[in-house]
């Protein structure tokens, strides 16, 4: 019998020892009892104990020879009250999330967009009136339907079930569900499998919202979004209209700079084509082809003085040549060219004999001579 039992008492005398080992003192107002976690068990222990923490001890009694008195050995060590919750938290939290609800293809993309906002909680309090004012601010036309649900207490998790129901019959865009902050006991209807199951097999979006920031729920786990807060939570839901205003205003403003862009292009774009009708008329090919023409006569006056300044060019050069070599211009110089009666140039004398009659060309004609003797 004493092999497993549980313990409730507060803890004195803890001291975590070098080895792993874990010593303290369980009491309550009747009595005291030694007990002793030993380092392979402290995988049972899942926070760090503290002088005066009333926790629940599972473990065996036995006897310490050495000094011969009894004492707990734990096996696994629990926090009293919010510790037993807590360890029912991880249970259903295990449970549901191999059953799958915890998976992401089930998760809803939320509207961006939306006309009805459900709410499920409590009418009163700082939940309400944080989700109604960001909602109302962000935009004033979206209508918001409150399921008056009661959050905490036995008769919470039907309640918010029954809202979640409610609100889906009323076809609404997204809802939110939650409350304020609180301990664990407080929260805890949105830990409870009725609450998770409504979220679960609800067709609208849900957006959970319960506590603060460091607050998780099951609820959390199971809702398509989560929000750290219920202000939050209306900000995700509800679109600012004055950023949708600004958004419209700005997609305005650049539909009507590319209109008139687009306008400005195609006068321009008209403006050229004009032109180019210009250009491709009869009267326009007549004038092009006119103009061409005169610049092709141009060309050509301007090709044929060219020409003819190049062929002066070379026939003064030529000319001033033809001098070098004209026999005229040996004549003015004071010599003669004397030839036979055929013509033919004499150069030596043994080309004639005497008595031959010669011509001798100056430059003012002609002389007929007769040869009367020759000397080498």
């Amino acid at each position: 019998m004493l092999q497993s039992i549980l313990v409730r008492g507060e803890v004195s005398n803890c001291k975590y020892h070098s080895s792993g080992h874990i010593y303290f003192t369980l009491k309550d107002e009747k009595g005291t009892m030694a007990c002793v976690m030993f380092a392979g068990n402290r995988s049972g222990l899942g926070f760090r104990m503290q002088e005066g923490q009333q926790v629940i001890v599972n473990g065996s009694v036995d006897v310490y020879e050495r000094d011969g008195k009894y004492q707990l050995y734990a096996r696994s060590i629990l926090q009293d009250g919010a510790g037993l919750l807590h360890e029912r938290f991880e249970l259903l939290k295990k449970e549901l999330a191999e059953r799958g609800m915890f998976a992401p293809q089930y998760k809803q993309p939320i509207p961006k967009y939306i006309k009805k906002l459900g709410v499920v909680t409590a009418p009163t309090g700082a939940a309400v009136r944080d989700i109604i004012n960001v909602a109302t601010r962000r935009n004033p036309y979206v209508q918001i339907i409150l399921y008056p649900a009661i959050v905490q207490g036995d008769a919470a998790p039907e309640s918010v079930a029954a809202g979640i129901r409610a609100l889906e019959a009323q076809e609404v865009d997204v809802m939110i569900v939650g409350r304020g902050g609180g301990s664990m006991e407080d929260l805890w209807a949105f830990n409870e499998e009725v609450v998770a199951q409504a979220i679960f097999d609800c067709q609208i979006p849900i957006i959970s919202a319960v506590g603060h920031e460091t607050d998780t729920t099951i609820a959390d786990f199971v809702s398509d979004l989560r929000a750290p807060t219920p202000s939050a939570a209306a900000e995700l839901a509800v679109y600012d209209y004055r950023q949708l205003e600004s958004m419209l205003s700005e997609s305005k403003l650049r539909l009507d700079r590319q209109i008139n862009r687009r306008i400005s292009e195609q006068r321009k774009r008209a403006e050229n084509l004009k032109v180019r009708l210009g250009y491709l008329s009869p009267g326009g090919k007549i004038r092009e082809k006119r103009t061409y023409l005169l610049k092709l006569e141009e060309k050509l006056q301007d090709s044929m003085q060219r020409k003819l300044r190049t062929n002066r060019h070379k026939l003064e050069i030529y000319i001033e040549r033809l001098k070098g070599l004209s026999p005229l211009d040996k004549l003015n110089q004071g010599f003669s060219y004397v030839s036979d009666e055929k013509g033919k140039n004499i150069r030596k004398i043994s080309q004639v004999q005497p008595g031959d009659n010669i011509r001798i060309q100056v430059t003012d004609g002609q002389i007929y001579a007769t040869v009367t003797g020759q000397e080498e």
